[in-house]
């Protein structure tokens, strides 16, 4: 089969490369064999490869968090997937390959009526959003809040998941292009980045207090964020696509008491119940088949053009997601 890997953390391009590796070994009871169908590359899968995430693989690995399979074949145990379900790969199990031999327990049946490479981003970035409108702040119908990349994958989730709840959104960007297509799929308020970002969402909100503000980018961007809050507001921390470290000034975080804290998505896989996360998959589910949630996709590759698939992910102006896919 083909599979990804990289011996080295580095450059994505020059360290992750398409091998042939045997197909995985006779299963176990337990256990089932899934076919790969498709597995999206996400910021932190490159985080990964360069040796900047929080947590690192053992060398060599294969990268890749989440995605969607079909049941190939069953271990003697198995009874809760049947050979032909589209399944959601266990997160974090080095996807980008074409097979993967997994715990059936940790596999969730997914409709078959659905569109597939919408469902094989359905564990990392829906989940991601659900949580931080949840569980950070206690919203309520007609609450403000404000988030950055928001033409990014969580944000276009957060979006619609806010306004099924009547939250309503300031979605900041970074080019003038991008503020009608974000309008158009619901959010409230769309402002470009800029010095005076406060006083423009200020104006885009009516003044109207805002106690949450959600940050994937870091750096003079997390700065603008808190002056965007309310005093006593929060800004929930997620990513840091600019490569730099969170900056709150003295006077937000002493006089306006402003808390910045962050947000991992694996660290609730391990502390939440298993009731739960089923709740919220569940729900996310729902929501994947019937339209309510989708995100945009830019482009499509077989596993052997993971080069050009990664230099693409990476391309600045970017304006969907990047998914591996089977050959066909």
């Amino acid at each position: 089969m083909h599979a990804v890997q990289f011996k080295s953390f580095g450059s994505p391009t020059e360290v992750a490369e398409c091998v042939e590796l045997a197909d995985p070994g006779p299963l176990a009871a337990d256990q089932a064999l899934l076919a790969v169908e498709a597995t999206p590359i996400n910021p932190s899968d490159v985080l990964t490869l360069t040796g900047q995430y929080g947590t690192l693989p053992r060398l060599p690995a294969t990268p890749g968090n989440e995605g969607v399979g079909r049941v190939l074949a069953v271990g003697s145990d198995v009874k809760n997937v049947r050979v032909g379900d589209v399944v959601l790969l266990p997160v974090g199990t080095g996807t980008w390959r074409e097979k993967i031999a997994a715990p059936a327990a940790r596999l969730i049946p997914l409709p078959t009526s659905a569109d597939k490479l919408q469902l094989a981003m359905l564990a990392i970035n829906p989940p991601t959003a659900y949580l931080l409108l949840r569980d950070v702040v206690e919203l309520k119908p007609g609450d403000w809040v404000v988030q950055n990349a928001a033409n990014s994958g969580v944000g276009s989730y957060l979006i619609a998941l806010a306004k099924l709840r009547g939250i309503r959104t300031v979605n900041v960007v970074r080019r003038e292009s991008l503020v009608e297509p974000l309008r158009a799929a619901g959010a409230d308020a769309v402002v470009v980045d800029g010095d005076d970002l406060a006083k423009r969402v200020a104006q885009a909100t009516a003044k109207a207090p805002i106690r949450l503000a959600i940050d994937a980018i870091g750096g003079e961007s997390t700065m603008r964020l808190a002056q965007c809050v309310a005093p006593g507001g929060t800004i929930a921390n997620y990513g840091a696509l600019s490569g730099q470290a969170c900056r709150v000034a003295p006077q937000d975080l002493i006089f306006r008491q402003v808390t910045l804290r962050g947000f991992w998505l694996t660290k609730w896989f391990t502390s939440a119940t298993p009731a739960d996360q089923q709740a919220v998959f569940g729900e996310l589910v729902k929501l994947m088949v019937d339209g309510t949630l989708r995100t945009r996709i830019e482009a499509t590759y077989p596993f052997a053009k993971i080069k050009e698939a990664l230099a693409h992910a990476m391309r600045p102006g970017r304006d969907g997601k990047i998914l591996l896919v089977a050959a066909t």
